[in-house]
């Protein structure tokens, strides 16, 4: 065991653990969700670290030999090392001082032992003095939460892209199999089954644009900001080349806030980024229960399409199957919907120059985009590339819908094709058949319309 202490006294920690005294107590205090902080939010906040040992010793904040010592810690770090380090739970104190004087802690110490020292010896590199030369949580945190968004994105655009891809493939698969379209639950006009899956590719497409043109804003850093916005104990120049530093690091295009104190206030870059997250949740989930509708049966239901078949249905019925990777799709959509509702509560809760649910903002931001990519990954390799079409069933639906009536009305007017539609719903006869025993139509001319009448007008 080693001692460290702090101003509230001294605490005993296990000589084998790098973390100090400040975590020791986050350790203590929140024992909440039993989760620890997210990889890509560690490795964030490494880089910041990594990037600020550099340029304080180039602005001669810090020496040589400590820059390099923190530097090599970082490399550490992001190379896999001391992952089980970084111990605070997501719910902690505000603004997330315990994380940030976990990462700096971890650094300080393992910058010391390259430097000869031990843990708990921090007279050649401190922890705050060196390793958060220039910073504060307020500014370290929110250019964090940025970096880590920043990487784990990719994944989840990538899933949507994969999934448009996919649902694009079976539009042009199902482009010619007629069906008929329902509004209100109820039969209408006839479509082509493509024109579903092509409505869909489409979605899923813009809700991945969307996320991307949201995520532009979090290039902005207001790092540098120090405790409040005013930059109070860095250095002329340390907030530029901080950017600098971050853009080789992490290869996205970085800048400094034009104003740090609106860069630490406002939480809006990740409430647009959630928001636009959310909203491809809902179509996502639209699109998902739309497929259940179509598969539904196999003889009770729709049963236009056919999902593929994965696991058994039932623990008591006998050759049952359910579609549950579109059941899958829904739960992480709807809890992907609950993190935005939550991030948004957190976003709205800062007051004046800080935002102290800033720890709640990351956890929600970065579960989300995780969940999502995955749930949409394995939606779209387990459930819509096997989709086939009943194509039968689709052209029977056709033939026996009420809504044909629709295709008659240029001919025969809306009170006649009415009297048609109601005629044939009292009777059971297909709309076909009333017309052709009125008279109203030649048995030619009225498949020619049905053919016509799917195929969108220019």
């Amino acid at each position: 065991m080693r001692t460290e202490k702090d101003f509230l006294g001294k605490i005993e920690l296990a000589d084998d653990v790098y973390y100090g005294v400040q975590t020791a107590r986050a350790v203590e205090n929140f024992p909440v969700s039993g989760r620890t902080p997210h990889p890509a939010f560690v490795a964030a906040c490494v880089r910041i670290k990594r990037a600020a040992a550099v340029a304080n010793a180039e602005l001669g904040a810090i020496e040589k030999d400590q820059a390099d010592a923190i530097v090599a810690a970082c490399d550490e770090v992001l190379d896999g090392g001391m992952a089980d380090q970084f111990v605070v739970d997501p719910f902690q104190a505000g603004a997330g001082t315990s994380h940030h004087m976990n990462v700096n802690e971890v650094l300080a110490n393992r910058a010391n032992e390259r430097l000869g020292g031990g843990k708990g010896d921090y007279d050649r590199v401190h922890p705050n003095d060196h390793v958060n030369y220039g910073q504060s949580t307020n500014d370290v945190i929110p250019t964090a939460i940025r970096l880590a968004a920043l990487d784990r994105l990719p994944a989840l655009l990538d899933a949507l892209e994969a999934l448009a891809d996919a649902l694009a493939e079976k539009a042009e698969a199902f482009a010619d199999i007629p069906k008929s379209a329902r509004t209100h639950l109820q039969d209408a006009v006839p479509i082509r089954l493509g024109h579903e899956f092509g409505a869909y590719a489409k979605a899923v497409r813009d809700a991945g644009d969307e996320i991307q043109e949201s995520a532009r804003a979090l290039h902005v850093l207001g790092i540098g900001g120090s405790a409040a916005g005013t930059g109070l104990t860095g250095k002329p120049g340390f907030r530029r080349r901080v950017c600098d530093l971050l853009s080789e690091l992490t290869g996205h295009d970085l800048t400094p806030a034009p104003d740090r104190f609106e860069a630490m206030q406002s939480m809006r870059p990740f409430t647009a980024v959630s928001g636009s997250i959310r909203e491809a949740a809902l179509e996502l989930t639209r699109i998902a229960n739309d497929l259940r509708l179509l598969s539904s049966g196999p003889t009770t239901g729709l049963a236009e399409i056919v999902l593929p078949a994965v696991q058994p249905g039932s623990s008591i019925m006998p050759g049952k199957v359910n579609p549950v990777m579109a059941e899958m799709l829904n739960m992480v959509c709807y809890h992907v919907i609950g993190r935005d509702t939550g991030l948004a509560l957190a976003a709205q809760a800062g007051q004046m120059e800080l935002n102290v649910m800033m720890p709640l903002i990351a956890h929600e931001l970065l579960d989300e985009i995780d969940l999502l990519a995955a749930g949409v990954r394995v939606f779209t390799e387990r459930c819509v590339k096997g989709i086939t079409a009943n194509a039968e069933r689709c052209k029977a639906y056709v033939a026996s819908s009420v809504g044909l009536a629709t295709i008659l009305k240029p001919i025969i007017g809306y009170e006649q094709a009415s009297e048609v539609a109601k005629s044939a719903a009292a009777t059971g006869k297909t709309i076909r058949q009333e017309v052709l025993d009125r008279g109203l139509l030649t048995a030619a001319d009225f498949d020619r319309l049905v053919a016509e009448a799917s195929k969108p007008v220019e």
